[in-house]
């Protein structure tokens, strides 16, 4: 729902728009992958056949032409769900239930899944399916671009495991003890030799070049909508590394795709194409 301002405990505010749509860090990282031009597969657990939820995620990602082929459904099982508010600076307020049965489901084939991809882009809220398939992209040589917003420790074998690993400032700092987060991003670097950078919403993101932090600008945007944001820079990321191999042009580019999608209500529905992000890029050159 859309909200003027947040209602206090006890209050009734009245909502200007209301939506159903799919989300969560994979799913919005893969609708804004496929909308850039990537040919997406999703691997994810999902709710049985009787779960509303995982059938609306199955119904929305293939009307974004993503594959579901390899999704997981178990029996018994539901997927998340949340209640969200965004307010009139597009700001968000969110409860979430849990997904219900879905913590030991392993992905079928990991070898075969990652056969002919070109990266893998990953989250660590489900280690029993991101681990087995970073596994296997690391084995072929693929980039394993990771969504680092569940806060681990450095031994963490998800995040040993990828090549390109972008944090939250909220985990980066939970995991670190650090608040600012150049020191942050210094301490979580420590024996990880992968790429590593934190991305902190409108103020910009940080990463580490040889232990040096650099730093670059968010694009200035009016928020309307920020929820899906930072997946849809993990996602743009992923796309644009792939093609070039370049972290701070793939950064910029990512940052393109997030500050467009922050203009639009509605989650990863305001996802931008690569025409968009492109006309972005070209007028702010």
């Amino acid at each position: 729902m859309r909200v003027g301002q947040f209602p206090r405990p006890g209050e009734k505010v009245q909502a200007s728009e209301f939506i159903i749509t799919s989300g969560g860090q994979a799913g919005n990282a893969a609708v804004a992958m496929a909308r850039l031009g990537a040919v997406v597969t999703y691997i994810g657990a999902l709710g049985d056949e009787q779960d509303d939820v995982a059938n609306t995620i199955i119904k929305t990602f293939v009307q974004e032409k993503i594959d579901v082929s390899r999704a997981l459904r178990v029996p018994g099982a539901k997927s998340s769900a949340s209640l969200i508010m965004i307010d009139a600076s597009g700001e968000k307020m969110i409860a979430t239930r849990r997904n219900q049965g879905l913590s030991e489901a392993a992905p079928n084939d990991p070898e075969g899944a990652v056969a002919g991809a070109d990266a893998a882009m990953l989250d660590n809220r489900y280690s029993n399916i991101s681990l087995p398939i970073c596994r296997a992209a690391k084995a072929c040589g693929l980039p394993r671009v990771l969504d680092f917003d569940k806060p681990t420790p450095p031994d963490d074998p998800l995040f040993q495991n990828c090549s390109h690993v972008i944090c939250s400032a909220d985990a980066i700092r939970e995991a670190t003890g650090e608040t600012e987060l150049p020191a942050a991003l210094k301490k979580l670097g420590v024996g990880f030799s992968g790429f590593l950078a934190v991305t902190n919403g409108p103020e910009g993101v940080y990463w580490l070049d040889n232990n040096a932090v650099r730093y670059m600008e968010a694009f200035k945007v009016e928020a309307v909508d920020t929820l899906g944001a930072g997946d849809t820079f993990h996602g743009a990321f992923a796309v644009r590394f792939v093609e070039t191999h370049d972290v701070v042009e793939s950064m910029r580019f990512a940052a393109a795709a997030a500050a467009i999608k922050c203009t639009r209500f509605g989650g990863l529905m305001g996802a931008a194409t690569r025409a968009e992000v492109e006309t972005f890029l070209k007028e702010r050159s």
